[in-house]
């Protein structure tokens, strides 16, 4: 890819999270407002005239162009419907790494839940709260897994428009399984953990083929 490529391939992905910001900001004033309905009205009419116009657009042309689980190591893909900046339905949870020495490293990152996502009232809903974990510990991996199983233990509940520090550490290896732990805190203070268990796929198994373009191996 040359530098042009490069500029334009930064330029559109700076365009669609403006977009992705913009609808996400639509999406948290739709649960709290109530305006009357001729207002409403004309709310879709000019949603519906938006939505007409993103018809005659290109589409990917693979499902696996915007897995969420990472196709190159320290890949944070940018449509995740968790972390991904250019999707308006991630709240979204940004995640880093941090170097630990040689080989070694653990992620961090930060999370804010909107209205949208509210279950009790002021609170964020446990479905999402996991699947911020979910996503955390996918990531640390670094390298293609999938979920097994995914424990989370919700200490106090998850406060709205408050902004969350997370953790994710790799706790052991074994072969292709990989338990790993995380942690979200509050101002400092414990409100939710997980750990969970995710498997690699097979050596033998080209990861792309897992998505409907089976190349051989079993999986």
């Amino acid at each position: 890819m040359n530098d042009e490529e490069l500029r334009q391939l930064e330029q559109d992905k700076a365009a669609a999270q403006r977009l992705a910001d913009a609808m996400r900001r639509i999406i948290a004033r739709l649960v709290v407002v109530r305006p009357p309905a001729d207002q409403v009205d004309r709310a879709a009419e000019a949603a519906n005239a938006f939505a007409d116009s993103l018809e005659d657009l290109p589409q990917r042309s693979k499902s696996w162009e915007i897995s969420e689980a990472g196709l190159q190591p320290r890949d944070f893909v940018n449509h995740s419907p968790i972390s991904g900046m250019a999707n308006p339905i991630a709240p979204p949870v940004k995640m880093w790494i941090v170097d630990d020495g040689p080989g070694e490293y653990h992620m961090e990152g930060s999370c804010t839940f909107g209205p949208a996502y509210e279950g009790p009232p002021g609170h964020c809903h446990g479905g999402f709260v996991a699947a911020m974990f979910d996503e955390l510990l996918g990531f640390v991996q670094l390298a293609p897994g999938f979920t097994a199983f995914l424990h989370v233990d919700y200490r106090r509940p998850t406060p709205l428009n408050r902004e969350l520090s997370l953790r994710g550490w790799i706790e052991s290896v074994e072969g292709r399984k990989r338990t790993i732990r995380g942690t979200c805190h509050l101002d400092g203070t414990l409100i939710s953990e997980a750990h969970g268990l995710f498997i690699a796929p097979r050596p033998d198994k080209d990861y792309l083929g897992m998505f409907g373009e089976p190349t051989g191996g079993t999986q």
